[in-house]
């Protein structure tokens, strides 16, 4: 008789509650030795509650957690990686100040008898891991100088440095490029064939298709069910998740783009890391009535370029028209008084106050205008109306509602609050920086039919995402960036991805236009 349990982790029948919500109802999750296992779910459906009651960051109120069929508790993460089980948030769990090496080594630090750190020794797994995975990093960056697709590489670096053999992956390609999901699948792939299991959360139906070998379905905190990848389909699996149909292609008319609402004329930003610019003499315009996409590979310049059209950087030359006025070194407060919306590529650092109520965040550009405040006063019954209404109409679900800190709510929660709260301000210019990352599909389709709808208001969308599908579905026109540069403009009806891939990698580059 075989004695070896079925499963590496059984997670039965788990309860977790927090204030005013159910956050896992009941919920049972079985994962074999070897697989990848794939959770899915809406935004706020419990998914990453139930991976953090697994790593011990929660405890449950009711149900037990088996490891090799031996009952486990699990009281803090320092638990889960006695446990041989690892979690790549997120949210990342990386310190700004500190160095690539620094934060992967940190907590599992390996010391020599005088108490010095090996220091070399670390370095030398860590390259060895990175080429192995095909995860390179600069080991001496320190974390707040790098993109956050390499604040990824540097979690799941994390994780492998500490030879986990239980493998979370909470929402782990929403910051990465589509070459750099494939090479992540394959990673994936390799590490379920040595042995490890793999937890695998995502929204993205195409990565469950392709890599997972099971899909276990959450929704509103409860169990829906688990199916073999094989036997299902994207169709039934959306249906699963969101209870209803979901339309997956994006439904639009031909543009008619207006005037000019965004001048950008030979724009330069120096890079922070090289020296060279991280931005350089790049040119475009933006017009009413059109999506007008930049489409490139993470760290190519366009978190560079946006962060100069909102105001965060100045750039070192060129000029920004905004409706007519020059803010090529307006504040952002001002830009956004002349006409500029900004969904943020990162909601923690740019788009939210965390420790702030929904309410709070729902009007934080906008308090000190007439609706919201008399004499001085804040109209809080105004700001509690106004914040009702955006819940009620981009369904952002929180356990407190209008008063919920931001910082309890999930991830895809926090940025359909920001989404509303920008495209609600209704100026001429959204740029919208991965508008849908971490989102479900229901909710993608919802954010996707709202840009739509602005683009036909006559307003001009800037739509700066690394999702080759929403890039070819969503834009009208799409700039491609490489190394900093514009290398080509395309009609997506024009182009297929395999060619636009081409031009993101550098393979390819138009001629400059006289």
């Amino acid at each position: 008789m075989n004695d070896v349990p079925q499963y590496v982790i059984e997670m039965l029948h788990i309860t977790k509650e927090f204030p005013g919500i159910k956050a896992n109802d009941d919920i049972t999750l079985q994962l074999k030795k070897g697989e990848i296992h794939a959770l899915l779910g809406e935004n706020g459906a419990g998914k990453s509650t139930l991976m953090s009651v697994l790593f011990g960051l929660y405890q449950p109120e009711k149900g037990t957690i088996r490891k090799d069929g031996r009952e486990v508790r699990i009281n803090n993460p320092n638990d889960a990686t006695a446990l041989h089980i690892g979690m790549v948030h997120q949210h990342f769990k990386l310190i700004d100040v500190f160095t690539v090496l620094d934060n992967i080594i940190l907590g599992a630090e390996d010391v020599g008898a005088m108490g010095f750190l090996k220091r070399k020794a670390a370095r030398k797994k860590v390259r060895e891991l990175s080429e192995r995975y095909g995860l390179k990093v600069d080991l001496d960056a320190k974390i707040e100088d790098i993109t956050v697709g390499m604040q990824q590489r540097v979690e799941i670096l994390k994780m492998l440095y500490r030879d986990n053999e239980v493998l979370i992956f909470d929402e782990p390609t929403a910051v990465l490029t589509p070459q750099e999901i494939d090479e992540l699948m394959q990673i994936m792939r390799g590490l379920a064939r040595e042995g490890k299991s793999i937890l695998f959360i995502t929204h993205k139906l195409n990565e469950i298709m392709a890599v997972s070998d099971r899909v276990t379905v959450l929704r509103k905190g409860r169990y829906v069910g688990t199916v073999e990848t094989a036997q299902t389909t994207k169709a039934e699996l959306s249906r699963m998740m969101v209870g209803r149909p979901v339309q997956l292609e994006v439904e639009k008319d031909d543009a008619t783009p207006g005037d000019a609402v965004l001048t950008v004329k030979e724009l330069c930003v120096p890079s922070k890391l090289y020296k060279r610019d991280a931005v350089h003499n790049v040119s475009f315009t933006a017009h009413a009535g059109e999506i007008l996409c930049i489409a490139g590979i993470d760290g190519n310049g366009q978190t560079d370029l946006v962060y100069a059209l909102t105001g965060l950087e100045k750039p070192s030359s060129g000029s920004i028209t905004l409706m007519g006025q020059d803010v090529s070194h307006a504040s952002v407060n001002k830009r956004s008084e002349a006409g500029m919306s900004h969904i943020p590529e990162d909601r923690h650092k740019h788009g939210l106050v965390l420790d702030f109520t929904l309410e709070q965040n729902m009007v934080l550009q906008r308090f000190n205008e007439p609706r919201f405040q008399k004499a001085g006063f804040i109209r809080f019954d105004q700001v509690r109306s106004y914040a009702e209404e955006l819940i009620e109409q981009y369904d952002v679900r929180s356990g407190q509602g209008a008063v919920t800190t931001v910082r309890s709510m999930s991830g895809g929660n926090q940025q359909k609050a920001i989404v509303a709260r920008e495209i609600e301000r209704d100026k001429p210019l959204i740029i919208a920086v991965q508008p849908t990352r971490g989102l479900d599909v229901g909710a993608i389709e919802y954010i996707h039919g709202q840009l739509v709808k602005q683009r036909d208001a006559g307003k001009a969308v800037l739509l700066v995402s690394l999702e080759l599908d929403e890039v070819m579905n969503l834009s009208d026109r799409i700039l491609v960036m490489y190394e900093g540069e514009i290398v080509g403009e395309f009609d997506p009806k024009q182009i297929t991805v395999e060619e636009l891939g081409l031009y993101m990698a550098g393979a390819k580059r138009q001629e400059a236009k006289a």
